[in-house]
């Protein structure tokens, strides 16, 4: 692994030992870490612009993180913050590992790490793709029939994503070969820009051949817009009821049904595949309506083409990746909410977080860390309806 980096760029903390599974240990870590009182020397930030300025046309940085336990969520959240206020005119994007919220978690803090660190990717990243171990988990089960996962075997659906996401990139071609292109016409407002994945078909590493045997550009595109291939946890049905407590949109919404919808598509189909297979496909899914998309601009199916890597071999075709911004996303950041309050009312382990400088007088910021949460989940109801434009002036 060692050779794949350059070692200068490997930095290792002299305390070690990690965060404590605490959002507020590793923001206080990285603050005192990547801003040491000595000359104010800062080694991780040293490791980045030095990179940065070597780069010929630097657009942005790609930061992946976990936002269960404290460094990846703390020293995450710092980092996000740092490189926002260092580079203002450069993008920002990240592929954030949301929990399994299914099964019981040995972190007994979660839900105040992934509150805290929300906040921090709403107000300070460009592009959020978010991958939701709990999503992940039902794909292996039940996609893949593998019984009990392991972390490799859901780490490898992971690095699917990440390879296809990158792929116009890497293999660029006539449209989408940058990443501000990639995702500019995904995000049409600062806030909506929590995007979710699928991809088809899907293999296990041990299976010879694709369990899907016809993968045309129409299959692969229908099977994408199906909500069990979906990497994250939304209701199969986009109907649903709204609400999430704290006032605003959600509890408004909570004694109507909300129609969740697409704001925006992008399909990225790699192999070797005729462009007018393409437009077939796109006016079959538009006769069929399968996409519902929002009332208040217009919208559509976008498709990259891309290479497939010569260096990995598939046995199937056509592969395709989505990359969508959807309403529904905001239902994993109302669990969340639904987690963190009964927690933030009983004040249930709040000693060690209180043991940090951030929190040493008040619990303010994990307050105004939630209501950021409930704002954004407003944000997302409201973009369902007709008048969004209007309630987005006035909010």
């Amino acid at each position: 692994m060692l050779d794949l980096y350059n070692r200068e760029n490997i930095f290792t903390s002299k305390d070690g030992g990690g965060a404590g599974n605490n959002w507020a240990s590793g923001y206080t870590q990285a603050r005192r870490t990547i801003k040491l009182l000595e000359g104010f020397h800062e080694p991780i930030f040293d490791i980045i612009d030095r990179e940065a300025e070597n780069s010929d046309s630097m657009e942005g940085f790609v930061m992946c993180h976990s936002m269960a336990g404290g460094t990846g969520s703390g020293m995450g959240s710092y980092l996000l913050e740092r490189l926002n206020d260092r580079y203002p005119k450069k993008l920002i994007q990240t592929y954030s590992v949301f929990p399994n919220q299914k099964d019981t978690s040995d972190v007994v803090v979660q839900p105040y790490n992934v509150i805290l660190t929300l906040k921090r990717l709403t107000l300070n990243a460009d592009c959020v793709i978010v991958l939701d171990n709990t999503a992940l988990n039902r794909i292996a089960v039940e996609r893949l029939k593998i019984e009990n996962p392991s972390f490799a075997q859901v780490n490898r659906l992971v690095s699917t994503i990440l390879s296809a996401s990158t792929a116009t990139l890497r293999y660029p071609g006539y449209m989408n070969n940058d990443l501000i292109g990639l995702i500019a016409s995904l995000i049409p407002t600062p806030k909506l820009h929590f995007l979710m994945t699928g991809y088809t078909p899907l293999t296990a590493a041990d299976q010879v051949e694709s369990s899907i045997r016809k993968t045309t550009v129409l299959d692969v595109m229908r099977r994408l817009l199906q909500p069990q291939n979906m990497m994250v946890s939304i209701p199969r049905d986009h109907r649903i009821r709204g609400g999430a407590g704290g006032g605003g949109a959600g509890d408004a919404a909570s004694a109507e049904a909300i129609n969740h919808c697409y704001i925006s598509i992008l399909n990225i189909i790699q192999g070797e595949v005729d462009p007018t297979q393409v437009h077939k496909s796109l006016q079959r899914i538009r006769e069929r309506k399968l996409a519902n998309f929002i009332p208040w601009g217009p919208a559509s199916i976008q498709v990259a083409l891309s290479k497939k890597s010569p260096y990995v071999a598939t046995s199937h075709r056509v592969s395709g990746l989505l990359l969508a911004n959807h309403t529904s996303i905001s239902s994993l950041f109302r669990q969340t909410c639904q987690d963190f309050d009964p927690m933030r009312k009983s004040k249930a382990f709040l000693d060690k977080f209180k043991r940090e400088d951030i929190f040493k007088d008040n619990f303010d910021e994990l307050d105004a860390s939630r209501e950021a949460v409930q704002q954004l989940v407003d944000e997302y109801i409201a973009a369902t309806k007709p008048e969004y434009i209007d309630w987005a002036e006035s909010a």
